[in-house]
């Protein structure tokens, strides 16, 4: 269930705060629930714990779109393509791109 991961890994993130994994994996239950708000928070801790983590900063991107942050998207989506190219990264492209075209112009 659902509500038991996000249970689970919110345990996790308490126990062990300054590990990026669970704040990554609470981030990931909380989207899958379509809970925006709390996936952006656990996605930003996540940040904040390990700031070039493109994965992170991309789906960060994806949620402040949802909740229509568009500033704040358009930061993370830019930071994530700039991550993406740094690491040598070309898969990413794509999905970057296309959460590009859900921004107001």
């Amino acid at each position: 269930m659902i509500s038991d991961r996000i249970a689970r890994f919110a345990e996790l993130v308490a126990r062990e705060p300054d590990n990026p994994l669970h704040s990554f994996a609470l981030a990931q239950a909380c989207l899958g629930a379509g809970d925006f708000a709390a996936a952006e928070a656990a996605y930003a801790r996540c940040l904040r714990l390990k700031p070039d983590w493109m994965v992170a900063t991309i789906k960060r991107g994806r949620c402040l779109i949802e909740l229509e942050r568009w500033d704040e998207a358009r930061a993370a989506l830019d930071l994530g393509a700039e991550l993406a190219t740094r690491q040598g990264h070309d898969e990413p492209w794509a999905e970057i791109r296309e959460l590009m075209t859900q921004l107001p112009d």
